[in-house]
């Protein structure tokens, strides 16, 4: 069943706010494949360089992927809040809002250095659940975005042809 199918599916519990979709930001939501196009990344056939890609997501210009922008857009005219939950360094934040909001998601990001991605999401998920909200769908491009407590009612992992975190 496709995300949208899923969401559609839902009886939503009236008008609060309090039903939830989340997503990850890099490979999910915004690719940062322009990044590794770069000759002087080439797929990662060369050394892999974070100052570079620090550099890459400070510029704001990762491209939505389209099939999650037009799900993010679905999920508001359904009435779905949305949150997102990145394992990236609070430096970028500011950049990354400034980006998501560049390419049609208006909405502000969360996140934690230093905790690994399956721990701070994990926390979050269940902080938001803490808060009274149902999170029903939860998107992601690793394992990491998607396991742990509070997963939601359902899980969605989108592929990623670049990296794997384990």
């Amino acid at each position: 069943m496709s995300m949208f199918k899923f969401a559609k599916s839902v009886q939503l519990e009236g008008d609060d706010g309090k039903d939830i979709w989340v997503f990850d930001i890099d490979e999910t939501a915004l690719s940062n494949l322009p990044f590794y196009a770069r000759p002087d990344v080439s797929f990662g056939a060369k050394q892999y360089n974070w100052t570079s890609l620090g550099a890459w997501i400070m510029e704001g210009k990762a491209p939505a992927l389209p099939s999650i922008l037009r799900l993010y857009k679905e999920l508001i005219e359904l009435k779905y809040k949305v949150v997102f939950l990145t394992g990236s360094a609070d430096k970028y934040e500011k950049a990354r809002s400034s980006n998501l909001k560049n390419v049609g998601i208006p909405i502000g990001t969360s996140a934690d250095k230093g905790t690994p991605t399956r721990i701070f999401k994990s926390r979050k998920r269940k902080e938001l659940e803490g808060a009274g909200y149902k999170i029903i769908g939860n998107v992601g491009d690793q394992w990491g975005d998607l396991v742990g407590e509070s997963i939601g009612n359902r899980t969605f992992k989108v592929p990623n042809p670049m990296y794997y975190v384990a």
